[in-house]
């Protein structure tokens, strides 16, 4: 089934990094149990189709991009017939994820939200069986955004915190519930050492007790300081593997999956997070307003939108804010240029006097960090030389 939340807002909390550039629908494919019928309509809006398994790999959907169609999606081993007009993709996972994003706005800043709600309604996903019984069965769900509220990064992050004899004993039964896809050779040998060490977790002595929770929260740490510290020179945060790891890269997967979820890979998108200004200090609304000025020609090169979003840190959810504005963006109406052609966006908890709102990306009373996407990466923006301007420290008054 192909569902959506039928809005973002700061109360959207399940995905960390979520963006309010595009519309999603999304399902969980399972082919190895029966065939399913994905039927993509045509349309004029852009998007992406992301495929990737459980553990964040990115494959190929052998879909064309852009194409519309009907397309069955199948277990290798399937043979049995398959209605007239489909095209089989075979998909080697017995369980994925398949997430369309489509953009709101036009390259040129045309307004598709309309045409994008219209896209993706009309997404189908359904059985073969019940594609049989009828063509239309499948339509994407839109569902309310408060299906979507809970924050499962600040509950990991809260348990293994506080509580992570609990947390790995959730994380070990997560590992062999039967819903969990298959494990590689490497990583259940990882979970049977695991499971000799810890047993159930119940009957480990004080001492044990004491060097796993200390074996956990140290690991969470390293994940932590491996996504904050891979900066550059302007501080900002960029990872090139997204969902193209190598089989031992288990700290950037995780690093990545816990500041932004279900990323695309080149050359899809590219992402540059900053929790830092130009001086090494993190981003606060409480204590500064800061500006962040491109030099002319100095943007990411895209084909579909750039845009910048401001996050909290703990949950890197939207923040609230009165103006309800979440993103500066390539498609923002009124967008004002300096006169040597630079692009300034402010980021502030009140919009700074005289500066065009279009450019003001409200940030709250608090620290917060801020991601630049690139749809359509080119150019420097694809091949890994670019560099986002530090952010800078607003003058006092």
């Amino acid at each position: 089934m192909l569902f959506g939340p039928d809005r973002v807002t700061p109360l959207y909390g399940a995905v960390v990094a979520i963006n309010v550039d595009t519309l999603y629908a999304s399902a969980v494919v399972e082919p190895t149990r029966r065939p399913v019928i994905l039927t993509v309509p045509e349309t004029s809006v852009s998007y992406s189709l992301l495929t990737a398994t459980p553990f964040g790999d990115v494959f190929d959907s052998g879909i064309p991009a852009g194409k519309a169609g009907t397309y069955a999606i199948t277990a290798p081993d399937w043979h049995g017939k398959l209605p007239r007009g489909t095209t089989r993709i075979t998909v080697p996972y017995s369980q994925s994820y398949w997430i369309f994003r489509a953009d709101k706005y036009a390259g040129d800043g045309q307004d598709m939200t309309a045409e994008a709600e219209e896209f993706r309604r009309n997404l189908h996903m359904a059985t073969l069986s019940d594609y049989r019984t009828d063509s239309e069965s499948g339509p994407t769900k839109i569902l309310p955004e408060a299906l979507f509220a809970i924050r499962y990064k600040v509950i990991a992050d809260g348990l293994v915190g506080h509580v992570p004899i609990s947390f790995l004993r959730q994380l070990q039964t997560a590992v062999h519930d039967p819903g969990t896809p298959p494990l590689t050779g490497e990583d259940r040998a990882v979970a049977a050492r695991f499971d000799r060490l810890f047993g159930d977790g119940r009957n480990l002595s004080p001492e044990q007790r004491d060097q796993f929770a200390r074996g956990a929260q140290d690991g969470h740490a390293r994940i932590l300081d491996n996504y904050l510290d891979h900066t550059g020179d302007t501080n900002w945060i960029n990872f090139r593997n997204i969902g193209n790891w190598a089989p031992s890269a288990y700290l950037d997967r995780s690093s990545i999956a816990e500041f932004l979820q279900w990323g695309n890979g080149y050359p899809t998108a590219a992402y540059w997070h900053a929790f830092k200004d130009r001086s090494g200090a993190a981003l606060d609304g409480a204590e500064h307003g800061y500006v962040l000025t491109f030099p002319a020609e100095a943007l990411p090169e895209v084909s579909r939108f750039w845009s910048l979003t401001a996050y909290t840190p703990e949950a890197v959810t939207l923040i609230p804010n009165e103006a309800d504005t979440y993103a500066v963006a390539s498609y923002t109406p009124g967008l004002e240029w300096n006169k040597d052609g630079s692009l300034s966006i402010y980021l502030s908890r009140t919009r700074p006097q005289g500066v065009n709102p279009a450019n003001w990306l409200p940030v709250g009373d608090g620290p917060f960090d801020i991601m630049l996407r690139a749809y359509g990466p080119q150019g420097a923006a694809l091949d890994g030389s670019y560099v986002p301007p530090a952010v800078d420290v607003l003058p006092a008054g």
